[in-house]
C-alpha cells in the first residue's frame, strides 16, 4: 500500500513540476517546438523506416568502430604494462650490478687519481 501512495506521489510532483515550469513562455516555446520537431521526425521515419534503418546501422557501425578502437588500444596498453613488469626487475639487476662494480672500484679510481705510476704498473702486470 506504501510503495502506491509513493508513486502517486511521485507522479504528482512531476507533474506540478512541468506545470511550474510551463508558466515561463521561452520553456513554452521550446517545448512546443521540440514536441513538433519530434512528431514530424517520428512521422517521416514511420514512412521511411528504410532510412531510419539506415541511419542505425550508420549509428552501429560508428560505435562498433570506436569500439574496436578502443579496445585495440586497451590491449596495446595491457601488453606494454606486461612487458614493463617483465623487464623491472632486468633493469633493477643491471642497475644494482653497476652501483657494485663502480663500488667496488672506487679504490682502484683513488689509487689512479692518486699515483699515476702506482697505476701505469699496476695495469702491465
Amino acid at each position: 500500500m506504501g510503495n502506491s501512495k509513493l508513486g502517486r506521489f511521485v507522479l504528482i510532483g512531476a507533474l506540478l513540476g512541468v506545470a511550474a515550469a510551463m508558466i515561463d513562455r521561452s520553456t513554452r516555446t521550446t517545448v512546443v517546438s521540440t514536441s513538433k520537431k519530434t512528431a514530424n521526425e517520428l512521422s517521416y521515419y514511420a514512412k521511411n523506416p528504410d532510412t531510419l534503418k539506415q541511419k542505425l546501422m550508420e549509428q552501429k557501425d560508428k560505435f562498433q568502430a570506436a569500439y574496436d578502437q578502443l579496445s585495440g588500444d586497451v590491449s596495446y596498453i595491457k601488453e606494454q604494462v606486461e612487458e614493463l613488469k617483465s623487464l623491472t626487475p632486468q633493469v633493477k639487476e643491471l642497475v644494482t650490478d653497476t652501483k657494485e662494480t663502480f663500488t667496488g672500484s672506487k679504490e682502484e679510481y683513488e689509487e689512479i687519481l692518486k699515483d699515476p705510476s702506482k697505476s701505469a704498473a699496476k695495469a702491465t702486470t
